[in-house]
């Protein structure tokens, strides 16, 4: 972004707000051991919630680096939002890549969805929540998406608000690619599937709720490939 051309390191505090001016003992670890930071030295910081803090380093401590804040830069949310539910893969470092390259290219929230012919139920949120953290820092980015816990898709499904509701699945007959059925500026929630894919009954309960089949392309596609594929397609509608 171009508010962070002259930084190429941002560091997280959530709670700035709450007055907490100094860094945890990880990010004051980097900051000081790794980057070499010192006293008078100045670093750019997200609350994850939509701002950055220009700050002065006055106390380059490795375990607790204090500073002082001289300007506040807010960034303005974009005119949509993306919202991923997908079901967790066999193997847990593939939700992880699709949290880490989805967060890079845009998203606000992912909601891991419990299937019936999901391979996963379990997946540790913490962790998912640690990397959407440091791509949100490698990416320079404000905003730190929501990572929500397991859910029964039955309950997504119902309870979503999204005006743009789009359910991937693969299917020879369905003609109707996500490009090309999303309108701009929308809210959206799109559904991924296991590698199974959802049964008959999921998908007609997705389509009796507003959800339109859509296509990701002509190749079948991993879980997380296809997750990442309509973050992609939807920052590209809207950018």
């Amino acid at each position: 972004m171009v508010q962070n051309s002259s930084f190429k390191n941002i560091f997280y505090q959530p709670l700035i707000t709450d007055g907490v001016h100094h860094l945890d003992a990880e990010e004051s670890r980097h900051c000081i051991k790794v980057l070499r930071r010192s006293n008078g030295d100045h670093v750019r910081i997200t609350d994850g919630k939509g701002k950055f803090y220009t700050a002065r380093i006055t106390d380059a401590s490795p375990t607790q680096c204090v500073f002082e804040i001289e300007e506040v830069i807010p960034v303005a949310r974009d005119p949509y939002s993306i919202h991923i539910a997908i079901a967790p893969t066999k193997n847990a470092e593939r939700i992880e890549w699709f949290v880490e390259k989805a967060v890079e290219l845009g998203i606000d929230s992912i909601t891991l969805v419990n299937c019936k012919n999901s391979e996963r139920t379990y997946q540790k949120i913490e962790r998912l929540h640690k990397v959407a953290v440091s791509a949100m820092k490698q990416s320079l980015k404000a905003f730190l998406p929501v990572i929500n816990p397991l859910s029964e898709l039955e309950a997504v499904i119902k309870n979503t608000t999204a005006q743009g509701r789009y359910i991937a699945y693969v299917d020879a007959s369905n003609p109707d690619h996500l490009r090309s059925v999303a309108k701009r500026g929308q809210d959206y929630l799109v559904l991924i599937g296991p590698e199974g894919d959802f049964n008959d009954a999921e998908l007609n309960l997705a389509l009796n709720h507003g959800f339109a089949k859509v296509s990701l392309g002509p190749s079948r596609l991993r879980t997380e490939t296809a997750g990442l594929a309509a973050c992609h397609i939807l920052n590209l509608l809207n950018n």
